[in-house]
């Protein structure tokens, strides 16, 4: 087969990328019949009587004299600069220009060689592509909105602290996209008594903020019947099973009663599958309040949860969180219950507050080793 002849003239003035060259002080020497198309100009309206700046919008004069000319007599070849020229018709071609300097045997510059791309379809990519960012950047920052609207409308606003005691919580999310599943509360009821609970729903997002829904209000509802902390588990144990029986919706949760008084406050706890909690009392000590046996709530029929009880001293204060707390990972693995309790020991004494903002220190220090919510709750009686 015979191969079609391509002279080099030809290939010169119908390449699919403008040519021209210039003497070194920019003016036009020789240009392709290409770039004459894209311009609109005759060839004796450029050659000898316009320079390759004068082919420039205004930003491009300036930058062409600033950084291109001079970039290019020093390193003798520049490539890949985005530039725009401007057409008879005084429209805009964007282009991608790449120059070589052509010099004499003496080294000097003779001859500048520039070699133009039409950059209009990848001009009209990236504005396509940065519209897409700015949408997405907008969809995100909606996202995140919502996710935070929908979060806080799952927490209580404020905490009023019981008579004579203090409170403090704290709720840190893994990421700001998605809703999380950890709740707490502290609502009074009869009798003087207080209730209070923290937990951890299974999941995330919308799914994870319905049980989180169904749970606060489960919990209160109960509470307001029989207080008793085991009572108030298994009746949020029932409501579960009954709501969810055709899938796993479950939670760990820490319910618990407060009697405050003269002489301190009386604590009474069950805990169902969650962490317990800790008590660091006024003499520095650490307690541990433990609820062994304590079942998962939502997931076996009849579960079976325990209790505990406990007295908060005058300094003495209690810690509810989750278990993203010592499930964040650090350098050496994860962070772990007893490096909770060794670092939890080093605060007491402390009030509420200071334990809970000792803590959120902390978790900033996990950065992207964060990799679930952290809910805290802080109960404390100010020491005499």
């Amino acid at each position: 087969m015979e191969l079609p002849e391509d002279s080099a003239e030809e290939l010169y003035e119908q390449a699919p990328c403008g040519y021209l060259s210039t003497l070194p002080d920019g003016r036009i020497t020789k240009i392709n019949a290409r770039l004459l198309g894209w311009l609109g100009y005759r060839r004796e309206e450029v050659v000898g009587r316009l320079r390759f700046a004068d082919l420039l919008t205004v930003g491009g004069k300036l930058y062409h004299e600033t950084h291109f000319a001079p970039l290019l007599r020093m390193q003798g070849e520049l490539g890949g600069v985005a530039l725009d020229l401007v057409a008879a018709d005084g429209t805009r071609l964007p282009v991608l220009v790449t120059s070589t300097v052509k010099t004499g045997q003496d080294g000097t510059p003779v001859l500048i060689r520039t070699t133009l791309f039409d950059a209009r379809d990848r001009r009209a990519y990236e504005r396509e592509l940065l519209r897409a960012r700015q949408d997405a950047d907008r969809e995100r920052d909606r996202a995140q909105r919502l996710a935070a609207t929908l979060q806080r409308s799952l927490l209580p606003p404020s905490l009023t602290a019981p008579p004579g005691m203090q409170v403090a919580a704290h709720y840190q999310p893994e990421s700001a996209d998605r809703i999380g599943g950890d709740f707490y509360d502290l609502f009074p009821l009869a009798g003087g008594r207080w209730g209070f609970f923290l937990g951890d729903v299974c999941g995330k997002g919308a799914e994870a903020a319905v049980l989180t829904s169904l749970i606060r209000y489960t919990l209160r509802a109960a509470a307001v019947q029989d207080p008793h902390p085991e009572a108030v588990l298994s009746t949020l144990d029932v409501a579960l099973q009954r709501e969810y029986s055709g899938g796993p919706r479950f939670c760990t949760v820490v319910f618990g009663v407060l009697v405050p008084g003269e002489a301190g406050c009386g604590v009474a706890l069950a805990s169902g599958g969650h962490p317990p909690a800790l008590l660091l009392r006024a003499d520095g000590t650490l307690g541990v309040l433990h609820t062994p046996g304590g079942q998962l709530v939502g997931v076996l029929p009849k579960a079976t949860f325990t209790s505990t009880t406990a007295h908060l001293a005058p300094g003495d204060t209690l810690l509810l969180y989750s278990d993203g707390l010592f499930e964040a990972r650090t350098g050496g693995g994860r962070y772990g219950e007893e490096a909770l309790h060794a670092f939890t020991a080093g605060l007491a004494p402390a009030t509420a507050s200071t334990l809970v903002e000792a803590l959120t220190r902390l978790v900033t220090t996990f950065g992207d080793g964060l990799d679930d919510d952290v809910a805290l709750l802080a109960i404390g009686v100010p020491p005499r």
